[in-house]
């Protein structure tokens, strides 16, 4: 690799993109002291104004990345990790998933409120299958309804439904707004008891062409690795059930015990009707992966116990 010839990271146009693009440029920097630009590339799911379930979702806003990365027009991509379909293609490398943002979900409201404090009929703003089901579930647990109005567009598009007035609050993943250094907005940080993030939320990937593994073995510096074994189990989990992203399917894994001595790991799932009224939740503890293939069988153990309950005839929407 040439120290001098600028590496060049594929990333979609939007500020979120953008600004999470530019982290891993700057990390990049460090890494190899050499220069990263950032290559902007239009995916199918910038452009199409359908919703994400009308679509399909999976892969929608990562195939025009990996097309360029595969005719070698941008040397490695950064991809919000849950937008990834969970199978692999053989020529591209997951080369780094690095340290984990905030996986949850926030909640920004009209006048501070939190989703508790909402009035009986407000309207919240979610393009997620995923999280209408366990808003909707959450306030049949409060006895009250409320509606939830599909939206799509950038953070700020979102926002704006709740300062004009059209909406009493919108549902926005905590990473991106932190990223964005926007999380002030908040109004409540909605707790994975009772909603569980999209597989993979909050954590990205750097990926690269097979066939560049010198490239792939810098960037696996930045791999995190209790951060790959959740995601994988969460993804294992989203790929045992059969789901596309669009699917209303929650998994989170995280860590029971401190910083410096993680014995266990707990993966939790959730696949629920978009209106809330079955949701089938269930949650498995482990020791911590030791292995790759460790962490995919815990997802798919868990996966297999939700079809059990019911889970296959929930999520409607299947992948195909």
């Amino acid at each position: 690799m040439n120290g001098t010839t600028p590496l060049r990271l594929g990333t979609r146009r939007s500020k979120l993109a953008m600004a999470q693009s530019g982290q891993v440029a700057e990390a990049v920097r460090r890494l190899t002291g050499r220069p990263v630009e950032l290559v902007e590339i239009t995916t199918y799911g910038d452009v199409s104004r359908e919703h994400l379930a009308q679509i399909g979702g999976t892969g929608v806003f990562v195939s025009a990345l990996r097309d360029a990365l595969l005719a070698g027009e941008v040397d490695f991509a950064v991809h919000s990790l849950k937008d990834l379909p969970t199978a692999q293609p053989d020529d591209l490398v997951l080369a780094a998933v690095p340290r984990r943002e905030d996986p949850r979900d926030v909640l920004i409201a009209r006048d501070g409120l939190t989703f508790e404090e909402l009035p009986a009929g407000a309207r919240i703003g979610t393009g997620s299958p995923r999280r209408m089901a366990q808003l909707n579930a959450w306030a049949r647990t409060l006895g009250k309804e409320i509606e939830t109005v599909p939206v799509r567009g950038n953070v700020d598009t979102r926002l704006g439904f709740v300062t004009d007035g059209e909406l009493d609050a919108v549902v926005l993943a905590a990473a991106g707004l932190t990223r964005l250094g926007r999380i002030d907005v908040a109004t409540e940080f909605l707790s994975p008891d009772t909603v569980l993030p999209a597989p993979g939320q909050g954590a990205l990937a750097i990926e690269c062409a097979a066939s560049a593994a010198p490239l792939a073995a810098v960037l696996a510096e930045l791999d995190d690795p209790h951060t790959r074994a959740a995601v994988t189990a969460e993804r294992s989990l989203l790929a045992a059930l059969e789901a596309g992203c669009s699917a209303p399917v929650g998994a989170l894994a995280d860590f029971l015990g401190d910083e410096q001595d993680v014995p266990e790991m707990r993966l939790r799932g959730v696949v629920g009707t978009t209106d809330g009224s079955t949701l089938v939740q269930l949650s498995t503890t482990g020791p911590v992966p030791a292995s790759h293939h460790d962490a995919l069988a815990l997802g798919r153990e868990l996966a297999a116990e939700m079809l059990d309950k019911g889970a296959a005839g929930l999520m409607g929407e299947r992948a195909h």
